[in-house]
């Protein structure tokens, strides 16, 4: 699905009158219902039962006052805060406005911070929190009552990292967050989770303060997807089920393993024979009908051991443990190669000078397609250039902002401070596909095209998380052909994260594992196509 601007989805919404007939007040009822709907859904009632909305006088107040009326239909009498003058309230928001009154929800109107500091408190004990003062319209700096507001919620909740409240969720977007990717002048309330409507928007992607959001809920109001698609302008899309469509993931009754690939995975050294192995399983997971795993000679014993589907093929070993030089001989990498339908390259394979020298001869010179991870990449670190000088014409590099930064020769916060346009750029540059790890991960493509996922948990950010990555992506693109590259490779991005959320869904984020990503990915798979099939 395309990412949208401010103003492409008030065309949405405009069209959506026009043409189809929905009107403006259906659509705010239909979103106020949507938030409902995932409030109920996400919280028990001893949360709800104890929820502070605060809205604005605008639209996404608007979309508060039908929320605040749900909750107080079912029972749960929640306390509504309106930051501005009832008169001041005009349009759809008016109407729905006089509705919550006639629900007998209690209403208080600040309008000074005299009356906020007064109020707050109250606020303070509040176990939801349900930010709907400012929506995608927001233009220049937030100041005044309303940056007080933001800043003092975004104190009660530690910045959304405490356990009280339980959740701070914002309707449409978090209030200061510009839509359009640009940087914010003002404060910016931070939600453990936003709800928006119809489409996600471009800020909510990839600005400097998307991680606001929290977790991003994306949900339909009535607005057809074509018209998304019609007027999206920007080559930015969210990645959902939706984008997978044109996979075949149901297996024929006579396929065989040979129809899925046979993956050559070279990885580990000693000390980091789990890279290796984590990488494996994860292509196995992710579809693969054969994985061979190339590591050295001296750890291939306790690879060999960790997983049975694993084959292995030994490879000489450096005084310390790593990839020796003198494994790139012809003979020795036709033999190795023969047969295999993509190579997974770099996770736990180390620096060492000679394990480089095979690395980017490896990566020169194979035409099979190649997923370059780890230290794979650092192999070629301040000499990134060398990347576009190969055979395959089929190369993914999977770099996390360190990683990219050595790559380009730059900063980190270099890397970090405009994601979205580096990674377009290294893409351009080494005419390969570029997947930029972190929060929100972006897999750019050389035609300019960006997808942004959103799945995945703070939970996953653990040693061995990026090593199952490489092995999904490999399994993947194994699985569904080079003919299928991008949407493979997207997919791969989309069950990491996915996986990731299945093991925390009753489970505390902290205790992750690595390895637990990659046995979730049955699970994963068996909720996506039944997501696919839901939604035709």
């Amino acid at each position: 699905m395309k990412a949208l601007t401010a103003a492409e989805m008030r065309e949405v919404d405009r069209l959506t009158t026009e043409r189809y007939g929905i009107r403006s007040l259906q659509l705010m009822e239909n979103a106020g219902t949507r938030f409902w709907e995932f409030l109920r859904s996400s919280y028990s009632d001893v949360v709800t039962t104890h929820a502070a909305i605060l809205c604005g006088k605008g639209n996404n107040g608007g979309d508060g006052f039908v929320v605040a009326r749900h909750l107080q239909e079912a029972g749960l009498k929640p306390e509504v805060c309106i930051f501005a003058g009832q008169d001041a309230v005009r349009g759809d928001a008016a109407e729905n406005l006089a509705r919550l009154k006639k629900s007998g929800a209690k209403i208080q109107e600040i309008t000074a911070c005299a009356q906020w500091e007064r109020g707050r408190g109250e606020i303070a004990k509040s176990r939801l929190i349900v930010d709907a003062l400012l929506g995608t319209g927001l233009k220049g700096k937030v100041e005044g009552l309303l940056a007080s507001v933001i800043e003092e919620v975004n104190k009660i909740s530690r910045d959304a990292t405490s356990v009280e409240p339980e959740a701070v969720v914002a309707v449409d977007t978090p209030s200061g967050l510009p839509s359009d990717g640009e940087p914010s002048q003002g404060p910016v309330l931070r939600a453990h989770a936003t709800v928006t409507f119809t489409a996600p928007k471009i800020g909510q992607l990839i600005s400097r303060d998307s991680a606001c959001c929290g977790k991003l809920h994306v949900r339909d109001i009535g607005s057809p997807r074509e018209l998304i698609e019609e007027l999206g302008k920007e080559k930015i899309r969210w990645v959902e089920p939706q984008e997978f469509r044109e996979l075949p993931f149901v297996r024929q009754f006579d396929a065989h393993k040979g129809r899925f690939g046979h993956v050559l995975v070279v990885a580990g050294s000693l000390g980091k024979s789990g890279a290796a192995i984590l990488a494996g399983r994860g292509a196995l997971r992710a579809g693969a009908g054969l994985v061979t795993l190339a590591t050295p000679d001296v750890v291939l014993p306790i690879v060999a051991a960790a997983q049975a589907e694993l084959m292995t093929e030994p490879l000489a070993s450096t005084k310390v443990g790593t990839i020796a030089a003198a494994n790139w001989k012809a003979s020795h990498i036709r033999a190795l190669t023969q047969g295999k339908t993509l190579l997974a390259v770099g996770p736990g394979i180390g620096t060492h000078k000679e394990t480089q020298r095979f690395v980017t001869s490896l990566v020169r010179q194979t035409e099979l397609p190649v997923i370059l991870d780890a230290d794979g990449l650092n192999a070629f670190a301040g000499r990134s250039r060398d990347l576009a000088r190969r055979k395959t014409p089929h190369l993914v590099v999977t770099p996390h902002p360190g990683e990219m930064a050595r790559l380009l020769g730059v900063s980190n916060a270099t890397v970090q401070a405009d994601r979205l346009a580096i990674a377009r750029k290294a893409s351009a540059a080494w005419k390969a596909h570029v997947i930029l790890k972190g929060f929100h991960t972006i897999l750019a493509t050389p035609a300019g095209r960006a997808f942004v996922n959103t799945t995945g948990n703070p939970g996953m950010a653990k040693g061995g998380s990026g090593d199952v990555l490489t092995g999904i992506l490999a399994g993947t693109v194994s699985q569904f052909g080079v003919q299928h590259w991008e949407s493979a490779l997207t997919l791969g991005i989309y069950l990491h994260g996915g996986a990731g959320d299945e093991c925390t869904a009753q489970r505390e984020e902290a205790g992750l594992l690595a390895g637990e990503i990659a046995d979730a990915l049955p699970a994963t798979y068996h909720r996506l196509i039944a997501e696919m099939r839901q939604f035709g």
